[in-house]
């Protein structure tokens, strides 16, 4: 269940950049060998927003310029509480599969590779995160983002339910 959170982006929000994975293409030709980059960038503003962008060109930092336009241009709002999740998810993508878990305070982002790159950009501090299968970080960074993006915080569930935000809370 794919949870629409797109996030139209206004010029006050402030958006910090981390590189993922760079990758350097060779094609071979008569005239010798060609060199081309692609770039994974995830974008976020420490406070719920999250975006991620795959940019590819003849340099590294053109590269990486083209991803972090490609990541503004879908951004999703991820409910973060006292810096970590409300509740556990997993999700799957490709070959990879990843599993996230709140943590109490102090506990820090345990977590590896792609998935700290985007768990950090989003502002979650504390969490526990795994992830099975692929560690392409390709589907990494799209299971970990389809992850959050189905995380539900309670006023969210009590919107769909039509109900108060206190009887959420006690069952």
């Amino acid at each position: 269940m794919a949870i629409n959170n797109r996030v139209k982006i206004t010029s006050d929000v402030e958006l910090k950049d981390r590189l993922v994975a760079i990758n350097r293409v060779t094609k071979v030709t008569k005239g010798g060998r060609t060199f081309s980059f692609s770039a994974i960038v995830v974008v976020g503003n420490e406070e719920g927003i999250i975006g991620w962008g795959l940019g590819k060109a003849g340099e590294v930092t053109a590269a990486i310029a083209k991803g972090v336009e490609s990541a503004k241009k879908n951004l999703t709002r991820v409910p973060v509480l006292k810096g970590t999740i409300p509740h556990e998810q997993s999700a799957k993508f490709g070959g990879a599969e990843v599993f996230i878990k709140p943590a109490s305070h102090g506990t820090g982002v345990v977590a590896g590779g792609a998935m700290r790159a985007v768990l950090e950009s989003v502002g979650i501090t504390d969490v526990l995160a795994k992830s099975k299968g692929s560690s392409n970080p390709h589907n990494l960074v799209k299971a970990t983002i389809l992850a959050l993006s189905e995380i539900r915080d309670a006023r969210m569930v009590a919107q769909n339910r039509g109900i108060n935000i206190e009887k959420v809370f006690r069952g």
